[in-house]
């Protein structure tokens, strides 16, 4: 029975050992490296982990902006887009308006036009019994040269009377009664029409 060895005991070599290290030990060196090595590395990951965590808060930061800028921008829409819509509308009729006096200007006068235009202007005449149409010279020259019914005594009312008036502008009237006046002239029309439509 072979006999056993106490761990005390000391190793009988042949020849000495050379280079001979302890396993698992460092010399101070290779420790001390070793150890700059891993502090590094930890200093690199807590600066990667420091520099992610600010880059997300600068981006949730940016987002939060970003997002007050375009709420910003939708409020201001939705407040001007009215007011906008409207001056548009204003616009539109101002033109709508412009052009419609211009085509009317255009128009030729005639006599059965400047009929319609009294006719017209004295539908909103209260039952009187003195009426004053005021046209334009040419216009009244038009109506007695085609010997228009309106021309006619009684022409419907008691006593209306005709008087050419310069600042009439033709294819217009003024009708006066003792209640007020009715003022049929183009331009007034349009004003009215112009008002009505604006408010």
């Amino acid at each position: 029975m072979p006999v056993k060895k106490s761990l005390l005991e000391p190793i009988a070599l042949r020849q000495p050992l050379r280079q001979v290290r302890v396993a698992g030990f460092l010399r101070p060196a290779e420790a001390a490296e070793q150890l700059r090595r891993e502090l590094e590395q930890a200093s690199y990951e807590r600066g990667r982990r420091e520099g992610e965590q600010a880059l997300s808060e600068q981006l949730v930061r940016q987002r939060a902006e970003l997002l007050e800028l375009q709420n910003g921008v939708l409020d201001t829409l939705q407040q001007t887009l009215p007011h906008l819509r409207q001056e548009c509308e204003r616009e539109l009729i101002g033109v709508a308006l412009e052009a419609a006096a211009k085509l009317v200007a255009s128009l030729p006068i005639s006599a059965e036009m400047i009929e319609a235009v009294v006719r017209e202007a004295l539908q909103q005449v209260e039952d009187t019994t003195s009426i004053t149409v005021q046209l334009h010279p040419e216009d009244l020259a038009l109506l007695q040269k085609t010997n228009s019914p309106l021309l006619l005594p009684g022409g419907g009312v008691e006593r209306m009377r005709f008087q050419g008036l310069a600042s009439v502008a033709r294819g217009g009237c003024i009708v006066l009664t003792q209640f007020g006046a009715v003022d049929a002239r183009r331009e007034a029309k349009i004003e009215r029409l112009k008002r009505a439509l604006l408010t």
